[in-house]
C-alpha cells in the first residue's frame, strides 16, 4: 500500500464530509410535547379562569338583575302571577311620573339626603381635623370612630325608635327638660325626616371622618410649616391649607353619601314599625328605596317597582355625570 493511500485512510474528515450525528438532536419524546403545549395553555388560561368567577357572580347577581329588571318594567308583571306579563312598553315610566305618591318619595330622599348630609360631613370634617393632631390614645379614639359604622343597621335603628318615642322617649325628656313640648316624631313630616337622618348621621359620621384623617395625614407638613411662619393661626390654616388640599376627598364622601341617600332603605323602615314601607301613616318619610319596596312586594306590582328602580339607576347616572363635571373642573383649577 502506498503512503498516499495510507494517509487517506488515516486522516481526519474534512469539512466537507458528513459528521457524525449529535446525540441531543434526538425527536421530542410525546410527553415532553404534551407538557410544552399544557405549559403554553396555562399560560395563556390562567388569567381568564382566575377572573371567571367574578363574571360569573357579576352575570348571575348584576347584569341579570339588572336586564330582567329593564324587562320586566316594560310589562304589567304582578308577583301573584309571574308568567302572566303584558307588554305595555313605557306606560309605568308615565304613569310613575303622573304619581304623586313617586314625587313625594323623590322629595322626601331629598330633603333626607341633605338633612343627613351636610351636617355628617361637616361634623367628620372637624372631628377628623382633631384626630389629625397629637392626642393621647389616638388609637383608641379612631376605632370609637368606627364603632357605629361596625352598628347593625336594625339594631341602630331600633335603638332611636327608643330614643324618638312619643310617650317617654329621651329626646322628649331632654327637650321637654327646657320647656319645649314633646313632638310625636314618627307623625310630624319634618319630625320623622329629622329622626331618620339622625341615625344615617350616628352611623356614617364617624367612617368620613376616617376617610378625611388618611387624607390629611397625606397632606405634606411643609405646608403647615410654611402657613405658620407667615403667621397663620390653626383656623385659617384649616381654611386655606386642609380645605384645598382634601377637595377630591370631600367631593368622593359627598358623591357617596348622596349615593346612599338615594337608596336609604333600612332605617326609614324600621323607624316606621308597621307603617315603614308607606313610610309613615301620611308617606311623610318614604324614600325611593321604600316606594319601590312598597310597590313590588307589598302591592305586588313588579312591573311598576322595576320602573321605580330604573328611574333610581338614571338618578345616580345623572348624580356620577355631575360628580365627573366637577372632578374635570377641580383638575383644570389647579
Amino acid at each position: 500500500m502506498s503512503e498516499t493511500a495510507e494517509y487517506a485512510e488515516t486522516a481526519p474528515p474534512g469539512k466537507g464530509d458528513a459528521a457524525p450525528a449529535a446525540s441531543g438532536s434526538r425527536k421530542a419524546s410525546p410527553t415532553s410535547s404534551w407538557r410544552s403545549r399544557l405549559y403554553r395553555w396555562d399560560i395563556k388560561a390562567s388569567p381568564y379562569i382566575f377572573v371567571a368567577p367574578f363574571f360569573l357572580f357579576f352575570g348571575a347577581f348584576g347584569l341579570f338583575p339588572l336586564l330582567y329588571t329593564g324587562w320586566a318594567s316594560l310589562h304589567r308583571l304582578e308577583l301573584t302571577d309571574l308568567d302572566g306579563s303584558t307588554w305595555l312598553g313605557l306606560e309605568n315610566y308615565t304613569n310613575l311620573l303622573r304619581s304623586d305618591y313617586f314625587w313625594n318619595a323623590l322629595g322626601n330622599t331629598f330633603t333626607i339626603g341633605v338633612i343627613s348630609t351636610v351636617p355628617q360631613l361637616a361634623m367628620a370634617l372637624g372631628i377628623a381635623h382633631l384626630l389629625n393632631y397629637k392626642l393621647r390614645g389616638s388609637t383608641l379614639w379612631r376605632v370609637a370612630m368606627l364603632a357605629p359604622y361596625a352598628t347593625s343597621v336594625a339594631s341602630a335603628s331600633l335603638v332611636f325608635t327608643l330614643l324618638f318615642a312619643w310617650d317617654g322617649g329621651m329626646v322628649n325628656w331632654l327637650i321637654g327638660s327646657v320647656g319645649i313640648d314633646a313632638v310625636n316624631w314618627r307623625e310630624s313630616s319634618w319630625g320623622s325626616q329629622f329622626a331618620v337622618s339622625s341615625i344615617v348621621i350616628w352611623r356614617w359620621t364617624g367612617y368620613n371622618a376616617l376617610i378625611y384623617l388618611a387624607a390629611m395625614q397625606a397632606v405634606p407638613h411643609d405646608l403647615y410649616e410654611s402657613a405658620s411662619l407667615d403667621g397663620a393661626s390653626r383656623w385659617q390654616q384649616f381654611r386655606h391649607v386642609t380645605i384645598p388640599m382634601l377637595r377630591p376627598t370631600i367631593l368622593f364622601t359627598v358623591v357617596v353619601s348622596t349615593i346612599g341617600a338615594t337608596q336609604l332603605f333600612g332605617e326609614p323602615l324600621l323607624f316606621g314599625g308597621t307603617a315603614g314601607s308607606k313610610g309613615g301613616a301620611d308617606h311623610q318619610f318614604q324614600t325611593l328605596g321604600l316606594y319601590l319596596y312598597d310597590q313590588g312586594w307589598i302591592n305586588g306590582h313588579l312591573g311598576r317597582a322595576s320602573a321605580v328602580a330604573w328611574l333610581m339607576l338614571v338618578l345616580l347616572l345623572l348624580i356620577a355625570a355631575v360628580n365627573l363635571l366637577i372632578a374635570r373642573r377641580l383638575r383644570k383649577d389647579r
